[in-house]
């Protein structure tokens, strides 16, 4: 939701990507610290977690984001500002219409 956000603020495509990527680290520590501690001592996890986070997962979803990240930094400059805005706006169209079809087949 940061970049459509940051978009409407008119702050440049290109900055408003790197600026949603950069704030995503804080959001994601502060989410999975409070998975860890909201599922710490609940019987019948998994081995190799903390709480409801599961550490095989974590680092596989680390090691491939900052591997992906310089390539997606590259991509997003180099690619023309309204096909980069087609392309997000194709995605979370993509996104929305997965949620309402799985809201509807519960």
């Amino acid at each position: 939701m940061t970049v459509p956000f940051l978009v409407w603020c008119n702050v440049t495509v290109q900055r408003a990507i790197a600026t949603s990527a950069a704030i995503g680290l804080p959001i994601a520590l502060a989410g999975s610290t409070g998975y860890m501690i909201s599922g710490y001592g609940i019987a019948g996890l998994p081995a190799l977690c903390i709480g409801f986070v599961y550490l095989p997962a974590l680092l596989g979803i680390a090691f491939t984001s900052m591997l992906t990240a310089p390539m997606g930094a590259r991509l997003a400059h180099r690619l023309p500002v309204q096909n980069l805005k087609k392309a997000f706006a194709c995605f979370l169209l993509v996104m929305a219409a997965r949620l309402v079809w799985s809201a509807m087949h519960r």
